[in-house]
């Protein structure tokens, strides 16, 4: 019986039971008798139990509905409330279900454009350093070479150091185009240029350690991706705020695809909320439909853990272009 009827028809009842009571053979006398203010007691007792019963039972579905749209995150795809109460209750929850799904396909949907429109603008910019700035800057290193040559003596300590800033300057032009636009992972595969990303994080003050199986399952490029700009990621957050001295990054194959871990002797994240770079890994792993959670590591630290299935879900259908 739908809601509405069922309420109605519990408060038509008391107004009955009330006018039944008030025509019937009860009376109240002035002043009221004992067992007539028990009675009248008793009956209100009954049925403001059994209003409140009906309330809790028909309600109870809405209220979990309510907890459900405070605590969902499309980040954390799949999570539904279930379906219970009867008609119009029921409906409702149905019909938020099926919201979820639209909206959580419009965003993956959305994402994955971003996310490609990203990856094409740091290809340009990386293509850009690599050819006019890189190519300026060693021209420049030729030229002060040549200078040098010439220079009176006094002036060639002066210009070998200009040499160094300037060569210091072109290795960091180098290594920012590099990570724009990770070209050891088209030419050379995903353990190479994860191998590379560990050196490239690694110095005096952190030690990173790479574990990668040798024998990986076949990776869609996108995946590849994914795996990678995670790692980076992650690598990235170690190096800036986990204020660690050891990190670890682990690549091994599962029974159902690869599993990219993370992880670091830091003081971890306690109850910060996510960042900008942090989302962005999960919008990542949700265009190959994967799984990502983060959280403290065996020790101490954080883990960032990674879980992509293979085969991976092609983001093509998903609306990408």
């Amino acid at each position: 019986m739908p809601l509405f009827w069922r309420i109605f028809l519990l408060n038509a009842l008391v107004l009955i039971t009330a006018t039944a009571l008030l025509l019937g053979p009860v009376t109240v006398s002035t002043p009221v008798l004992l067992t007539e203010a028990a009675v009248l007691t008793v009956g209100l007792a009954a049925m403001l139990v059994a209003n409140a019963l009906l309330l809790r039972v028909g309600l109870a579905p809405l209220q979990r509905l309510t907890r459900a749209m405070t605590t969902i995150d499309l980040l954390r795809p799949g999570r539904r409330p279930a379906v219970g109460g009867q008609a119009e209750v029921a409906e409702l929850i149905t019909t938020f279900n099926t919201m979820l799904d639209r909206l959580e396909d419009e965003r993956a949907t959305s994402s994955a454009r971003v996310l490609s429109a990203q990856e094409a603008e740091r290809r340009r910019i990386a293509q850009e350093l690599h050819d006019e700035v890189g190519q300026t800057l060693t021209a420049v290193l030729l030229e002060l070479k040549r200078v040098a040559g010439h220079a009176p003596p006094d002036l060639l300590e002066e210009l070998r150091q200009v040499q160094e800033t300037t060569r210091a300057g072109l290795d960091e032009i180098r290594r920012i185009a590099r990570r724009l636009r990770p070209g050891v992972l088209d030419e050379l595969g995903l353990s190479s240029a994860l191998k590379s990303l560990a050196t490239d994080f690694g110095g005096p003050c952190l030690s990173v350690r790479h574990r990668l199986d040798a024998e990986l399952p076949p990776l869609g490029r996108e995946a590849e991706l994914v795996l990678y700009r995670v790692a980076q990621e992650g690598l990235t957050n170690v190096a800036r705020h986990a204020g660690a001295r050891h990190a670890e990054l682990a690549l091994r194959r599962t029974a159902t695809g690869v599993r990219l871990c993370v992880r670091d002797d830091g003081r971890g994240t306690g109850d910060a909320p996510e960042g900008a770079g942090i989302r962005g890994m999960r919008e990542r792993a949700l265009l190959v439909g994967a799984d990502l959670s983060l959280g403290p590591g065996p020790e101490k630290g954080t883990e960032v853990r990674l879980t992509v299935p293979v085969p991976v879900r092609d983001p093509d259908r998903n609306g990408r272009p």
